[in-house]
């Protein structure tokens, strides 16, 4: 039986659903995920290829540099996605997994662009820039 990783938008308009095993949740502090998010952007990544979302056309993308693109519930707003153009995977935000979700925490990106009102304390490796 292949095991499924499911979850979805605040207002139940997107769902998700992956069959292929999460990567380890990466905290992005970029400025573009910071604003986005009020915080950090802490993701994981799944292949495209095992990926189901229903309520698709609830989901809007918004091309947030020349590289990617983040999507995002038309209707609650929620932050779901962030993808590399061309790229075989999505980054899907952790917090949108359902219970018990199965992650854990990789590492920190985009450290010298923290925010400085809050501080890296987790124990996790940090990189000053993408890894």
């Amino acid at each position: 039986m292949t095991k499924e990783y499911t979850g979805g938008c605040a207002c139940g308009a997107v769902r998700f659903r992956s069959t292929s095993k999460p990567g380890p949740v990466v905290g992005c502090h970029c400025s573009q995920c910071r604003r986005q998010t009020g915080l950090y952007f802490a993701s994981s990544d799944v292949s495209l290829d095992g990926l189901t979302i229903e309520g698709e056309n609830s989901v809007r993308w918004y091309q947030s540099s020349e590289a990617a693109e983040r999507g995002f519930c038309a209707n609650c707003g929620s932050a779901l996605f962030w993808q590399r153009k061309g790229s075989p995977g999505v980054s899907i935000m952790a917090g949108a997994f359902d219970q018990p979700s199965g992650l854990s925490f990789g590492y920190h990106i985009y450290c010298a662009d923290k925010g400085d009102f809050y501080e890296i304390k987790d124990g996790a490796p940090q990189y000053a820039k993408g890894v």
